[in-house]
């Protein structure tokens, strides 16, 4: 497939050390510009702003369309029941028919593969809001809701195409995985790249973050300004326009694995280093379903749930400042030090998460526990950029969108669980012990993450 940039453009180099600068100089460490400054070199890559528009685009409604259909649902069936049953369907089908689109866009294309599977996902959508707005029987909101998990991980596929213009790997023939390697001792040219790519990581989890945080609110205004299907309206238009212009971005688009270059490379899961990622993932995904049920379980019981919105979105906005923080640090390179990094952010995303434990216990209030969230907030997008460093370090660059979003399905999965272990601390135990979850689950994925290192070096 033809491309009119380069495959692997340089990756930036550092700026040369000069003389002493003042605090407020454009260059100096503290300053505006230094900050941004390697943000700016990954938009400048050539075709990299497009593509991160037309992808943010199509990744807002990742945080609308699940709670426009529980508003939609609820409003016009009367029943908070059907419509979180409806969602779970929609959340399993997800689990199983995504890491399956994913391997199709690895062995036949992003636009080849991302075009149709949208078409299909907003036919589902559409469907939904027609059999709640008429009336369909019950069962048809369940096989309409399922027909979306065909949505097409767009982050997904935008990570794998800042590993395709950045270099994923030693000739960009498969996974760096170099456990022994001293990072001292790389050439500039690959410390550079590592950073490069450290970045994007970085850049796209405060994307993620910021989708997260802007969906669910307007989804709200939506569904309460207008009418109960508006969300689910907007949303669809936007993945669809989003997607759509996404695939067509076909210059920085990865290029198709040669004809049985896919079927010679283990599935994710059997790849080795791998497993054990999966479970921190999925112990991760527990911290953040936990965190959210039992914050609205914590604010309904202090009567003031309308604010439990509000106050779960200063921890997303703490995520992605430091996601945004991380990105620019110069970090140790190679396999081994990555790991070595997750075992150390998911420790600290432990000791922070233990803060709305003891601010809820303390009997703090919402007026406390907003901090409280915020600063708690901070250690997970650099858990999260790191354990997704470490994925395309371990997974063979013709499966890494499928590496990629299996990871995401599996955290998927871990909210689903932190939320049921969350939802029945609150409910039996009280509110404020239901922040037990979140450190446990954080304290699970530095165990395993440990683990993974440990096992790592001695193979």
């Amino acid at each position: 497939m033809p491309h009119s940039a380069p495959e692997h453009p340089p990756a930036p180099r550092p700026e040369p050390r000069a003389g002493k600068r003042s605090p407020g100089s454009p260059g100096s460490p503290g300053s505006p510009a230094r900050f941004l400054t390697p943000y700016a070199r990954l938009l400048a890559v050539p075709g990299a702003a497009a593509f991160t528009l037309a992808g943010l685009l199509a990744r807002l409604p990742m945080g609308m369309l699940s709670i426009s259909a529980i508003i939609m649902i609820a409003d016009r069936r009367g029943s908070y029941a059907l419509a979180g049953a409806v969602t779970a369907t929609g959340l399993a089908a997800t689990a199983v028919v995504a890491p399956l689109t994913a391997r199709l866009v690895d062995r036949h294309g992003q636009a080849r593969i991302a075009v149709p599977a949208v078409l299909l996902a907003v036919a589902g959508s559409l469907a939904l809001l027609l059999c709640v707005r008429y009336g369909a029987p019950d069962w048809t909101l369940f096989a309409a809701y399922a027909a979306t998990a065909t949505t097409p991980n767009t982050g997904g596929m935008a990570r794998a195409r800042w590993a395709h213009l950045l270099g994923g790997g030693p000739d960009g023939e498969g996974p760096d995985e170099d456990p022994g390697e001293d990072p001292g001792e790389d050439p500039d040219g690959r410390r550079n790249g590592e950073a490069a790519r450290h970045t994007a990581n970085s850049f796209e989890q405060a994307l993620d973050e910021l989708c997260f945080v802007l969906g669910p609110v307007l989804a709200g205004l939506l569904c309460a300004a207008l009418f109960p299907e508006a969300g689910t309206l907007t949303g669809a238009v936007l993945l669809l326009a989003g997607t759509l212009l996404f695939a067509a971005q076909r210059r920085t688009e990865p290029p198709v694995a040669p004809r049985g270059g896919h079927s010679r490379t283990a599935a994710p899961p059997l790849v080795a280093g791998l497993s054990p990622l999966l479970a921190v993932f999925l112990a991760t995904g527990a911290v953040f379903g936990s965190l959210e049920v039992v914050t609205v379980a914590y604010a309904d019981e202090l009567g003031h749930r309308s604010a439990a919105g509000a106050v779960l979105a200063l921890q997303a906005v703490g995520s992605g400042a430091a996601g945004l923080v991380f990105g620019t640090l110069r970090l140790a390179a190679g396999t081994a030090a990555v790991r070595r990094r997750l075992v150390v952010c998911a420790g600290a995303m432990t000791v922070l998460m233990a803060l709305p434990l003891l601010t809820a216990a303390g009997g703090g209030g919402l007026f406390l526990l907003a901090p409280a969230l915020l600063v708690a907030g901070m250690a997970t997008a650099p858990a999260m950029v790191t354990g997704m460093t470490l994925v395309q370090r371990l997974t063979p660059v013709v499966r890494l969108n499928e590496g990629m979003t299996l990871i995401v399905t599996v955290l998927l999965g871990g909210i689903a669980a932190g939320s049921a272990a969350g939802g029945w601390t609150a409910e039996h135990l009280g509110g404020p012990w239901g922040y037990t979850v979140p450190p446990a689950a954080a304290a699970l994925a530095t165990v395993t993450a440990a683990l993974g290192a440990y096992r790592a070096r001695r193979r």
